[in-house]
């Protein structure tokens, strides 16, 4: 799905905030951005009015200071939040929240008859469901939604195409169920079933779910002139118009005073995935699977315990190069720069990473600051990551490093799993139940489709972007075995 106008807004929503704090009057011009967005007489773009607009707009500005907007009285103002988001030294783990004024409120999900039906004396659909949800009313089909259990079956059938599945996007997105209506048919995340996937943050066509930033706790270090540490993920390759070692300096010029390479932890991550692998192929286990995607991480420990024997113990890239910047840097603030909302909540639970900031809270800082990081000079790397450890935002890449360094003695036989949904959850669960995986035994699991480069705060297209990283990747040396 093509999201680039609801990120185009979120993007210029951060840009704002950030000019706001770096100006003289920051409370005052955080609470003037719905009316510079939207001032009097303009255009109304997307809604009904200008005050919808403005409503909305003022709670997209709540979420990029930190705070639920399912907490908010309607009544405080933003530059109450301001300044409260000065004050604050720490933010909960509720890494997500709904801007109700935004949400559409969709009809429910279910299979619906068009006017395309025509009653055919075949009645296939009547035929091919299992659970008795199709009648004929009136010479036309007609599913009883009490009864239809959403399996398409009906759809697949049908010889005029008649049957049409009404989604609800971010309900349809969400792998594990975390997303419900609330009493006002507008959409509500249980965060207790939630993994932090992102998925219903990329597919709302309203921008209606926001993650909670955490951009103003890291301007106040950089305006305050503090020892902060920026480690970049793999994927950030190819989403900005320069090159890596471009974007180092322009995150220099913007506050950072070093940026590492998570690609460098991606190395240890990988030999260290490979001992684990041949270890367990050796004891005769059937099969493993990979431990760098947050999302997956965080499905195992609440809805798929049965497939944590068999996954790896390995620490994420982000785990190894937190450590090696908390070494070197004792006193630094550090902030992990990536596209992904459940590497929030990895954060949370990791001691040596103080933030994360994504890429469109980063491209924010930077134009907040007239930085552009195509007209920067290059600033290198002290050490120089893979080209395997740099490919370990697309989907494949994990699994192809821990190929290139494992032993002939365990062959390996890669599985790839490129989107946690429903179905890759059965199949997962399939393959823990019946103690197998018959097409391989390393199973990667990415849960954004492309891997890290498809996550919910990209900002470029995954063909542009996989273009840009080719490139790099062409001029990078191989992993090393030892």
């Amino acid at each position: 799905m093509d999201n680039s106008g609801t990120l185009a807004l979120k993007q210029e929503v951060l840009t704002k905030l950030t000019e706001a704090f770096f100006s003289d009057s920051f409370e005052e011009k955080t609470r003037l951005i719905p009316y510079d967005m939207r001032p009097k007489g303009s255009d109304v773009p997307f809604r009904c009015c200008i005050y919808k607009e403005r409503a909305i707009l003022r709670d997209r500005v709540i979420a990029d200071l930190g705070f639920s907007i399912e907490d908010d009285n309607e009544e405080t103002s933003l530059s109450v939040y301001a300044k409260e988001a000065l004050k604050r030294e720490t933010t909960d783990n509720k890494v997500l929240t709904v801007i109700g004024a935004a949400c559409k409120g969709c009809v429910p999900n279910r299979m619906y008859v068009t006017n395309l039906c025509q009653g055919c004396v075949a009645r296939s659909c009547v035929n091919a469901c299992k659970f008795g949800a199709i009648n004929i009313v009136n010479g036309k089909s007609y599913i009883d939604s009490s009864k239809c259990k959403n399996c398409k079956m009906c759809m697949a059938v049908c010889p005029y195409n008649a049957i049409v599945k009404i989604a609800v996007p971010c309900e349809d997105a969400c792998p594990v169920g975390a997303i419900e209506k609330d009493e006002h048919g507008l959409a509500k995340i249980d965060h207790e079933k939630c993994i932090s996937c992102g998925r219903c943050v990329k597919r709302c066509p309203f921008g209606a779910i926001n993650e909670k930033s955490q951009i103003i706790d890291i301007l106040k270090h950089i305006k305050n002139n503090d020892e902060i540490i920026a480690m970049i993920a793999p994927s950030i390759a190819g989403q900005f118009k320069c090159s890596i070692y471009q974007l180092k300096t322009a995150m220099i010029k913007a506050g950072f005073k070093d940026v590492y390479e998570v690609a460098q932890g991606a190395d240890i991550t990988t030999k260290n995935e490979a001992e684990e692998f041949e270890e367990r192929m050796k004891n005769g286990e059937p099969f493993m699977t990979t431990s760098c995607c947050a999302g997956y991480n965080e499905l195992r420990k609440k809805h798929l315990n049965e497939i944590n024997q068999y996954a790896s113990d390995t620490k994420t890239p982000m785990f190894y190069i937190a450590e090696i910047v908390r070494k070197k840097h004792p006193n630094a603030k550090t902030v992990f720069v990536s596209p992904c909302v459940a590497k929030r909540k990895e954060v949370f639970e990791n001691e040596n990473v103080d933030y994360l900031m994504n890429y469109i809270e980063l491209k924010a800082l930077l134009d907040g600051k007239k930085i552009n990081p195509d007209e920067c000079e290059e600033t290198m790397f002290e050490i120089e990551s893979s080209k395997q450890g740099r490919n370990y935002g697309v989907t494949g890449g994990v699994a192809g490093a821990v190929g290139k360094i494992t032993s002939n003695t365990a062959e390996l036989k890669p599985y790839i799993i490129n989107c946690l949904d429903k179905d890759t959850i059965k199949t997962l669960k399939k393959f823990a139940m019946n103690k197998e995986c018959p097409e391989g035994n390393l199973i990667e699991v990415m849960c954004c489709e492309g891997g890290c480069i498809g996550g919910n705060a990209a900002i470029e297209q995954q063909k542009n972007a996989k273009k840009s990283l080719q490139k790099l990747l062409d001029n990078s040396s191989d992993i090393k075995k030892d």
